[in-house]
C-alpha cells in the first residue's frame, strides 16, 4: 500500500525489465532491418514504430504505431467537437484505418522475424503490439535504436 493509503500496481523487478529491454532492442532492430522507421523511448513527434518498455509487472514490451501530427491532430479535433459515432468523419476513418493497417503489419514483421506478437488488450493500449518474446540473441545481430 502506498503513503496515500490506496495500492499501486505493483513494478517489474530490475532483472526482468533487462530482458524486457533486451528484448525491445531486438524488435526495433528488426522493424527498422524491414524498413520501418522504429524508435524506442516515448517520442510523439516522430512518426513511426515507437518501442515501449512498460514497467508494470504485467506489462511488456509494446509497439505504437505513430503517424505524423497533422493525421493524429486532425482526427482528435473532430472528435473534440463531438461526432456521431454511427457516422464517422473521414479523417477519422483514415486515421483509424491506418492504425489498424500498421498494427497489422508490424505484427506480421516481428511475427515472420521471429517474435512471439500478438494485439495488445485494446482496453489498455489502443492498437499496440505486444512483443512478449522473440529469437535467441546469438541469431540475431543487433543494432541499437
Amino acid at each position: 500500500m502506498s503513503q496515500h493509503g490506496f495500492d499501486l500496481p505493483p513494478t517489474a523487478t530490475r532483472d526482468v525489465m533487462d530482458r524486457r529491454k533486451e528484448l525491445a532492442d531486438r524488435a526495433c532492430d528488426a522493424l527498422t532491418k524491414a524498413g520501418l522507421p522504429a524508435f524506442q523511448g516515448n517520442s510523439q513527434d516522430a512518426p513511426g514504430a515507437n518501442v515501449l518498455v512498460e514497467s508494470l509487472a504485467d506489462g511488456g514490451v509494446l509497439v505504437e504505431w505513430s503517424t505524423q501530427e497533422g493525421l493524429a491532430t486532425a482526427a482528435a479535433n473532430l472528435l473534440e467537437i463531438g461526432v456521431d459515432p454511427t457516422n464517422l468523419p473521414h479523417a477519422i476513418r483514415h486515421y483509424e484505418t491506418v492504425q489498424n493497417c500498421m498494427r497489422d503489419a508490424v505484427l506480421q514483421i516481428l511475427a515472420s522475424a521471429g517474435f512471439d506478437v500478438e494485439k495488445a488488450d485494446a482496453h489498455t493500449y489502443g492498437s499496440a503490439v505486444h512483443v512478449k518474446g522473440g529469437l535467441p540473441l546469438i541469431l540475431v545481430e543487433s543494432r541499437r535504436c
